[in-house]
């Protein structure tokens, strides 16, 4: 008598960090159910200093900076990349707060971990461009607007997920924050001219 046929076996897969950064263009609600409770700080981390250290390479301050001196321009890069990797965890925790505030129940660290790489993942195409291309040139600022668009709906959708609110309630959680970053990084005062 055969054996019973076993199902075949799952094919392996990547990594979640990779997930994360790459899988959210593609299938964002599936990622995101699969990240839910999980805290991954590492990624966040890396993800933020790697945006910041592309985000500052595309200026023509460090360019001047880096002729002058590369130690010098080195460690301004370091002292940047250290104040966003703070402001963005520190935007992190006021999405977190003001989704309690709003009857949410997610954890801490799953909310503030992936809200940081969701803006960052989200971001990585027009910092790519702005490395390249001036920052008032039309594919950079059309990028901005389009992972602006991105990025704020894949927050709502994480908000709505992680604490279990409806969707406008997870809209107003996410929007000062996405907005006040939006504005100061996608498009600075000046970028126009």
């Amino acid at each position: 008598m055969p054996s019973p046929s076993h199902a075949p076996a799952p094919k392996p897969r990547g990594p979640l960090w990779h997930r994360l950064i790459f899988g959210l263009w593609y299938r964002p609600v599936e990622v995101l159910d699969e990240a839910r409770d999980r805290s991954v700080w590492g990624t966040a981390a890396f993800l933020c200093l790697l945006c910041g250290a592309l985000g500052t390479v595309g200026k023509d301050s460090f360019r001047g900076q880096w002729r002058v001196s590369p130690t010098l321009a080195l460690e301004a890069m370091a002292i940047a990349d250290g104040v966003l990797l703070l402001a963005s965890l520190l935007l992190g925790v006021v999405t977190q707060a003001i989704a309690r505030r709003l009857g949410g129940n997610g954890k801490f660290g799953p909310t503030v971990t992936l809200f940081v790489v969701l803006f960052w993942a989200t971001d990585l195409p027009r910092l790519a461009l702005d490395a390249w291309l001036p920052g008032d040139s039309f594919p950079v600022r059309a990028a901005a607007w389009i992972t602006s668009a991105f990025g704020y709906a894949f927050a709502a959708l994480l908000i709505r997920g992680q604490h279990h609110l409806p969707t406008h309630k997870a809209v107003a959680a996410v929007s000062i924050q996405m907005l006040a970053a939006v504005a100061l990084l996608k498009f600075p005062h000046g970028a126009g001219h």
